[in-house]
């Protein structure tokens, strides 16, 4: 498969974003939104296919110490043939030397540790909407 990797927000079309994240049930907003929170973010990656956006993900960070993945998602049809760690291993190559944290979709746990992340003991968060993210699993 020939992939196209691009670190650029450029020609991002960011309808597809939001619709790509609610088909795979994460967190998804107006496109607006994602687009203010990819062009604010340290590291962006986009995988294309035949001019397709098929895979995506960003990370905030210091670019020193600390980093912090989000929105990480592949199209379903492209899921399970090495997209997502595509995405994973070019931002996690874009902070090299920082402690990276992220929190995954339930169920997505065994794919992250396979990039050799772990389950953190002391992981708290303060969402805006506590009770839906209990519901789908996030918090206790």
């Amino acid at each position: 498969m020939d992939l196209d990797i691009r670190f650029s927000c450029a020609e991002v079309n960011w309808n597809v974003v939001s619709q790509t994240l609610k088909r795979v049930g994460m967190g998804h907003y107006t496109p607006d939104i994602h687009q203010k929170a990819f062009e604010a973010s340290h590291t962006t990656v986009f995988v294309w296919h035949a001019g397709q956006l098929i895979g995506f993900g960003r990370a905030i960070s210091d670019g020193v110490l600390q980093a912090a993945v989000y929105d990480v998602a592949v199209v379903p049809e492209y899921q399970g043939k090495g997209v997502g760690s595509i995405v994973m291993n070019n931002i996690l190559s874009n902070v090299p030397d920082c402690n990276v944290i992220l929190y995954a979709s339930p169920g997505k746990e065994d794919f992250y540790a396979t990039l050799r992340f772990r389950k953190m003991k002391t992981g708290m968060a303060l969402f805006k909407n506590p009770v839906a993210m209990a519901d789908k699993g996030f918090t206790e």
